[in-house]
């Protein structure tokens, strides 16, 4: 990991943009698309992912975890493993949508 990314005061100064980044660009896509919020036009890809989170969240923390291992040096298979198995798990359970 980059030493710029374990800097906490760089991340909490850095992260206000992001998020401010991301809000815009959520607004502009709903004023270009004449729509209320994401997948107006779509209430069945939207009930889709709505009912993916409640699997994918657990695997998203699982591999958050693994990550910080991985990075640390921790060369255990498991964890290796484990990151893959996580990284395969988010594909799928995304599909088309992500």
């Amino acid at each position: 990991m980059p030493s710029w990314l374990r800097d906490e005061d760089l991340r909490k100064a850095i992260f206000p943009h992001i998020r401010r980044e991301w809000e815009d660009t959520i607004r502009r896509v709903l004023s270009i698309m004449n729509q209320q919020a994401l997948l107006d036009r779509n209430p069945l890809l939207a009930r889709s992912i709505r009912n993916r989170f409640p699997y994918l969240d657990p695997l998203n923390h699982l591999q958050v975890e693994l990550l910080k291992r991985h990075r640390s040096g921790d060369t255990d298979e498991q964890v290796v493993q484990g990151l893959h198995l996580s990284i395969n798990g988010i594909a799928a359970g995304l599909r088309n949508s992500g």
